[in-house]
């Protein structure tokens, strides 16, 4: 119990702390500091899970099982190395006069909320409550990516809380109608809304209303996720908001919206006894799969070229869950983890890119193998292993889904193939020419953080020649859940 406490309390104190010295220099290695004990309570949670199984806290209020267990450490992992990387990164943005101190006040003190609602959602057994972090997020990240004050910064940040303010809304009407269908079984009171408790009656909900439910859940959180219709505000909010935002915002963010997806899914399966949860996840998912990948040959700001890979990645993910089964279940959350991984090296590498040229238009990066080595590489690795080049771990989860897209749905393998040539195409085309092309570029005054880079690379390779035991025991777990095995 105190172990759960201290991974949620250690960020809020942190935003917390931040908020009244965040202003200050030693705000950077404070903000690393409270991100590195989040990160090292998450594991001690985790070795504590693996002992002795699903843990509940404060009568059942707060619950951790093999669904949620690798993200809470997935996440604590991610905003310690993206902490890490914005020491210098926020350094080179306050010379540039772009981060005052009551931005860089606001940046830390919000990123460390940030990091605190994640845990929340992610560890919550409550669906109200999960909706209520969900939506906390989206006050945090809207003032994050507005923090540079610029017209495009705000008009992005309004964007972002209009369409997701909308898309939050279609959720509580489906959280609402959950707790209509659950009173009925379970009773009124808190009970009625705890998770634990849903999917344990969830054969005697009623299939309409949770038929219902689901549409509105999936609409709201798919808005969130960035699944196409609803995608509109995410590369703006990558584009103009501050790198280690767009960084935590697709390997974080993401994650937990689609995670809140799935929590709903199996609820909807054992109720419905149909695979309409799943159909409208594949439909979805390969729409946002095939557009993206066609939006990304338009693009030329480099966060927004990839932000749209995210929302390229985010569709594959919501198709693999929406196949369902053991094998399409176990691909969607490895593809998850190295995605995160992997999407945020990207966004780090490209954060010390774009500053060194003093842009982030492509076609004025150029030539960075010979200005930085380290930050040339970074990208370009990251950027052959988020298209799926082997042996990275993006090949491995994307060569599942695919043949088990040969085998469950064998008309969408074509779509599939085809968005990720163009994909791989697009993104190829463009990242060459920014690592070895001529430059005139001069190196930057602080030396880049290109630890995290090489780190998330490396297990994101890891991951694709071999799963430690402990991670596959969770995953085949955590896919046998989603199944409602």
């Amino acid at each position: 119990m105190e172990t759960l406490l201290f991974v949620l309390g250690i960020p809020l104190a942190g935003g917390l702390v931040l908020a009244l010295m965040g202003h200050r220099d030693a705000a950077m290695e404070v903000n690393v500091a409270f991100s590195l004990g989040t990160f090292l309570a998450s594991c001690v949670l985790t070795a504590q899970v693996i002992e002795n199984g699903p843990l509940f806290v404060w009568d059942r209020a707060f619950f951790i099982d093999a669904l949620n267990l690798f993200l809470v450490t997935l996440t604590a992992f991610v905003g310690l190395t993206t902490a890490i990387f914005s020491r210098p990164y926020m350094r080179v943005e306050r010379d540039h006069g772009k981060m005052t101190p009551p931005r860089l006040r606001l940046y830390h003190s919000m990123y460390q909320l940030f990091n605190f609602t994640m845990l929340l959602a992610l560890m919550t057994n409550n669906m109200g409550i999960l909706w209520v972090a969900m939506e906390a997020a989206t006050l945090t990240t809207v003032l994050l990516v507005s923090v540079y004050r610029t017209a495009a910064s705000l008009e992005a940040a309004w964007k972002y809380f209009i369409l997701c303010g909308v898309g939050i809304a279609q959720a509580l009407f489906g959280t609402v109608l959950l707790y209509m269908a659950s009173e009925r079984v379970v009773g009124s009171g808190g009970g009625a809304l705890l998770w634990t408790n849903l999917d344990t009656v969830k054969s005697q909900l009623n299939p309409h209303i949770m038929m219902l439910a689901f549409v509105f859940l999936f609409i709201g959180y798919g808005t969130k996720v960035g699944l196409v219709p609803l995608h509109n505000w995410l590369p703006d909010a990558h584009a103009e908001g501050p790198t280690p935002v767009s960084a935590v915002l697709s390997g974080l963010l993401l994650n937990v919206a689609l995670y809140a997806i799935l929590r709903c899914k199996v609820l909807t399966d054992g109720a419905l006894a149909s695979p309409l949860a799943g159909q409208m996840m594949i439909g979805f998912g390969l729409i946002s799969v095939v557009a993206a990948a066609f939006l990304l040959t338009r693009q030329r700001d480099v966060k927004r070229m990839f932000a749209y890979s995210s929302i390229e990645h985010m569709g594959l993910m919501t198709f693999a869950f929406g196949l369902g089964g053991p094998i399409a279940n176990f691909a969607g959350l490895l593809h998850m983890t190295v995605h995160s991984l992997v999407k945020s090296a990207i966004f780090f590498a490209v954060g010390h890119a774009a500053q060194k040229a003093g842009t982030q238009v492509m076609d004025d990066i150029r030539g960075l193998i010979k200005v930085s080595p380290t930050v040339a590489w970074g990208l370009m690795l990251g950027s052959l292993a988020i298209l799926g080049m082997p042996p990275f771990g993006v090949f491995a989860s994307e060569f599942l889904i695919i043949t088990t897209a040969m085998r469950e749905q064998p008309w969408t393998t074509p779509f599939l193939l085809l968005a990720l040539g163009v994909a791989f195409a697009s993104v190829f085309a463009r990242v060459q020419p920014m690592v070895f092309g001529d430059t005139t570029l001069k190196p930057l005054a602080h030396p880049p953080a290109l630890v995290p880079v090489f780190v998330h690379l490396a297990l994101g390779l890891m991951l694709g020649l071999y799963i430690p035991p402990y991670l596959d025991a969770w995953y085949r777990e955590a896919a046998r859940m989603i199944g409602g095995g």
